[in-house]
């Protein structure tokens, strides 16, 4: 943590958040009236605030944050300037950078909100961690597995509140949801259903002129330096970055994280994930686009071989057609569908009956984090948590690509057995973008 002349606010800001496993499933949500501050703490207790990758997401995120009275705004960080500048005058911050190592230099930075591409997830989070700052980062978490356990340690090490973005945790529908699944409401349950979630491919996009004001060798960052193109800055369009394999685990993490997320939290396995990648098919040879088109053909291409995954109990997950956002339960009392503040069960009246005795109420996902930020309670949707839904993506992707099934050990974060799939675990870092040590 950088020195500070604020040494009492900061400490208040950032209480250790080392606790039991329960609370890593049961994360506790702090109402604001609990806060020793109130409902509106003063100036002098105001969480300082910077946005570092502000599209699309980015820009929500940041918005929502720096709209709580608890917060006050600082800077803005995004490699296209004329975005962060734009950004910076609508929201009245008065500091504007394009290199994020900048923002995590100030001490006058308390947390940041991140929703920069999946490439660059790691470096800033893991930097901003050990830096102290408190981290709201988009979902999906990671690009890799391993990058995802050092987030998971340099939060722990500097204690700072790490919210992933997985919002649905905030909603009311998908947390009665999960929470009676999981209480055993359904009964045993004797299978899952989720969205068969498209792999990524990849692309050779034909080089453009760099817009003005946009730092390309920064966007390419830990990846390869390769030719500017717009369909491959954006992250959905004819297919944008989110389809291609260098910045992006596809539709499997992009979706794919917010599914897989749901069925961890309603089967009770945050702290887990499967033992077994089954796959149903020869190894899949990814397409290459060398031209701007939509993503139709890459994701049916993508979309085979078919998945299952199994965890140690024998409760198996089958990609098929389930909802792309949460999952189809099916137990010895009946069936569920959980998905974005939607409940359906079978029989119908099950879920009316539920949503009418429960007086929860959707939650601000930010709000969360901000109270965590002073409770030092772990968020709802804690780095543990994104980063073990995260995995399961990537481990699918995996299994995808080599074309046979793979036995997953996830306390050791490692294959069984087999040495080319551990290969696989992580991606060419370009020099000078390595991750943080740990």
């Amino acid at each position: 943590m950088h020195p500070t002349s604020k040494t009492t606010r900061r400490n208040f800001l950032q209480k250790a958040t080392l606790t039991t496993a329960t609370a890593f499933a049961f994360p506790t949500i702090i109402p604001r009236t609990a806060l020793a501050q109130g409902d509106r703490p003063g100036a002098n207790d105001r969480i300082t605030v910077a946005g570092i990758g502000v599209g699309r997401q980015g820009r929500s995120i940041f918005q929502q944050a720096i709209k709580d009275p608890r917060t006050e705004v600082v800077c803005v960080c995004d490699v296209n300037k004329p975005r962060a500048e734009g950004i910076a005058k609508g929201v009245g911050a008065k500091a504007v950078y394009q290199d994020y190592r900048k923002v995590l230099d100030r001490d006058d930075v308390d947390a940041i909100t991140t929703a920069t591409p999946e490439h660059w997830r790691a470096n800033v989070c893991i930097s901003a961690a050990l830096a102290g700052k408190h981290v709201y980062a988009e979902k999906p978490l990671t690009l890799t597995i391993p990058e995802g356990r050092l987030m998971v340690k340099a939060a722990r090490r500097t204690g700072i509140a790490f919210q992933t973005g997985s919002m649905q945790r905030s909603m009311r529908e998908n947390f009665i949801g999960c929470e009676f699944v999981r209480q055993g409401g359904l009964g045993k349950i004797q299978e899952v259903i989720s969205a068969n979630y498209e792999s990524p491919w990849h692309g050779a996009l034909p080089a453009q002129p760099v817009p003005a004001g946009l730092d390309w060798d920064m966007w390419c960052g830990p990846t390869e330096l390769v030719p500017y193109h717009p369909e491959l800055y954006i992250p959905r369009g004819k297919p944008g970055w989110l389809s291609f394999m260098p910045y992006s685990g596809g539709e499997m993490t992009g979706w794919g994280a917010h599914g897989f997320d749901q069925i961890q939290c309603a089967l009770g396995k945050d702290l887990t994930g499967p033992t077994e990648i089954l796959v149903d098919g020869p190894a899949l040879e990814l397409p290459t686009y060398t031209e701007p088109e939509v993503s139709k053909r890459g994701n049916t291409l993508c979309s085979q071989p078919r998945l299952r995954y199994r965890y140690a109990d024998g409760l198996t997950v089958r990609l098929e057609s389930g909802n792309r956002g949460g999952g189809i339960f099916i137990g010895t009392k009946g069936k569920m569908e959980i998905f974005r503040q939607r409940l359906g069960t079978n029989p119908r009246e099950m879920a009316k009956e539920l949503l009418d005795k429960h007086p929860r109420k959707n939650e601000s996902h930010v709000g969360n984090w901000l109270d965590c930020c002073y409770s030092g309670e772990l968020p709802i949707a804690d780095v543990e948590i994104g980063h073990r839904s995260a995995t399961i993506c990537h481990l699918l992707n995996i299994g995808r690509l080599l074309g046979r099934n793979l036995k997953w050990d996830p306390d050791a974060e490692q294959f069984v057995g087999d040495q080319e799939a551990n290969a696989m675990l992580t991606r060419p870092v370009r020099k000078g973008y390595e991750w943080p040590q740990v």
